[in-house]
């Protein structure tokens, strides 16, 4: 559209394109914003939220993750950090899945829990957020149980991301990924504990992680969870999306990191087959 572009030209500071410029275009045009968004980056223009990436991440790189999907299997004191994080970077389609309410005891640790949602979808809460912090991002938000043996809530996407608190069904994630060729980010937390990696096609490396399945939800239904944990092992998981949308880096292949946070000791444990 060429009217938008000049518009977006005409109004970019630099090579930068302030939010009342996008807004300003959404309205003018009258497109979405995650539109405005995409013809900005189209013609190297960056939305001025993202000028603190741009030593780290290019523009192009920012277009790359603009365009990427990214599933967020569970909403809960990882999942909800792990969503805020890829708000914030600019990751522009994000689908979550979980098919719980706010409860009280939610509210020592996770992002999107608040008094006054308690009772109300995980995923509802989701989506609000992220249409406050950045509108250009399309969230889908899915209020059901993640269910193997439906594979349409990872079509298009390119990572996917374990927030869940049941070994059965992370399993069951992971041969879903398996089978559809996605690497799949796993996180898991317990206490002052937790643990990372990345399972690409042809690992199956939570099966050997977790070798007897049951229905259980692993250590933190024994230790609990403070504030700290998620929000720690969730930026790792956020990282490791990122990598692997950019192709940089080198992601946690066969290669578990183990978080101390009592001790302040991380540590890399080999688990090649």
């Amino acid at each position: 559209m060429a009217g938008l572009d000049q518009f977006l030209r005409d109004k970019a500071v630099g090579d930068l394109l302030p939010w009342v410029a996008q807004a300003a275009a959404a309205e003018t045009f009258a497109l979405s914003c995650h539109d405005v968004e995409a013809a900005a980056l189209a013609l190297g223009l960056l939305p001025a939220r993202y000028q603190r990436n741009r030593t780290t991440i290019s523009v192009e790189q920012q277009r790359v993750l603009f365009d990427a999907c990214v599933a967020v299997i569970g909403c809960g004191g990882l999942g909800g950090y792990v969503i805020e994080q890829l708000a914030r970077l600019g990751v522009g389609t994000i689908i979550v899945q979980d098919p719980d309410r706010f409860e009280e005891h939610n509210l020592n640790r996770q992002l999107l829990s608040e008094i006054t949602a308690l009772g109300r979808p995980k995923v509802e809460l989701a989506a609000e957020r992220v249409a406050r912090i950045n509108p250009a991002v399309t969230l889908v938000a899915i209020h059901a149980a993640y269910a193997p043996e439906q594979d349409a809530p990872l079509a298009g996407v390119q990572v996917v991301v374990d927030a869940l608190d049941s070994i059965a069904i992370r399993l069951a994630l992971g041969d879903s990924c398996e089978r559809l060729g996605l690497p799949l980010v796993h996180g898991a937390i317990a206490g002052w504990y937790g643990q990372v990696i990345t399972a690409f096609p042809g690992d199956r490396i939570l099966h050997r992680m977790y070798p007897q399945t049951g229905n259980g939800k692993g250590a933190e239904q024994h230790l609990g969870n403070p504030s700290f944990t998620p929000a720690v092992v969730a930026s790792l998981e956020t990282a490791e999306v990122c990598k692997i949308l950019l192709g940089v880096g080198q992601p946690l292949r066969s290669r578990m990191l183990s978080v101390n946070l009592l001790d302040m000791d991380f540590e890399q444990l080999c688990l090649e087959p």
